[in-house]
């Protein structure tokens, strides 16, 4: 005997036979997959409470063979007793014992420093004691003689003493003069210039430059090339007080012409008021080079 056709909603049974099975197998997942999803697990409340107990571990700086009885914490040994006290108590820090402190040697030596004047006092005070014993018995006092006075310094001691005070005197009035008397020098580098220098420094520069051009060693053009350093000291007047070759050329001609140079340009312009309230000479050191076009110039 044959089955009856199953009877189709009409949306399906107007679809063909594949399609028809592909949408009903969809949607029979769909469902299975939602009841599926609505399903929540969930742990036994015992459970939940045994992970939430915390373990009490201290650290203990002893140890025993026995096992305690009844155990009031967990450390990483057995401890049974240890203390001084039948109280339950527990230790404040698991740190151990901390070694004695020593007292170090500035204690130790003020201490005995301290007996040490304390001994010398009692002594003095002994002595003491008997200096008065022996001053208040007369017998004492006939058999001792007196200490000797000491002799007045005679007339020839107090001369010398008054000659070799009022010589030194001398020789530091002296040193003072002849302090005060040395000229206020002030040097003034190759690269580095004070502000109050700049301007009387430059000035001076420019015209040696100018001289030195003007008159150009004939021996040395189109021949001999080089640089020097040259410290040149001038007077708070312009006037000229040395020239000095710091570190030569190599080449005589060039160092000759240097310092001809200079001393064609002198004198030179007066200090200023601002250098001569606190300098008498001034020192000036620069490297001068005598170039390949012939000329002269200062680094």
């Amino acid at each position: 005997m044959a089955m009856p056709a199953l009877a189709w909603p009409p949306p399906l049974d107007r679809l063909d036979p594949d399609r028809r099975n592909l949408t009903v197998a969809v949607a029979v997942s769909l469902v299975l997959h939602a009841i599926l999803l609505s399903i929540h697990f969930k742990l036994p409340e015992a459970l939940n409470k045994a992970t939430e107990q915390a373990l009490d571990v201290i650290l203990v700086n002893a140890k025993t063979k026995n096992r305690p009885a009844k155990a009031q914490a967990k450390a990483q040994a057995n401890l049974d007793g240890g203390g001084n006290t039948d109280d339950n108590r527990r230790a404040k820090t698991p740190l151990p014992v901390s070694p004695e402190v020593r007292e170090g040697n500035d204690v130790r030596e003020a201490r005995q420093r301290i007996a040490q004047l304390e001994a010398e006092q009692q002594q003095m005070m002994t002595r003491l004691h008997s200096q008065k014993a022996i001053a208040s018995d007369p017998r004492r006092h006939e058999e001792t003689p007196a200490p000797p006075k000491p002799a007045a310094p005679s007339g020839t001691d107090l001369a010398a003493a008054a000659m070799n005070l009022a010589r030194l005197e001398g020789q530091i009035a002296r040193n003072l003069e002849e302090y005060n008397k040395r000229p206020r020098k002030k040097f003034i580098g190759a690269r580095v210039e004070e502000y109050r220098f700049a301007q009387y420094v430059e000035d001076w520069r420019l015209k040696v430059e100018r001289v030195g051009n003007l008159n150009y060693p004939t021996a040395a053009r189109g021949r001999h090339y080089g640089s020097l350093v040259l410290t040149v000291v001038i007077k708070s007047d312009g006037s000229l007080d040395r020239v000095e070759v710091n570190r030569p050329s190599g080449q005589k001609v060039l160092d000759d012409a240097a310092r001809r140079i200079v001393e064609m340009a002198a004198p030179y312009p007066p200090f200023p008021d601002a250098i001569r309230r606190d300098t008498d000479i001034l020192e000036i050191t620069r490297t001068w080079s005598f170039t390949t076009s012939d000329r002269l110039q200062s680094d």
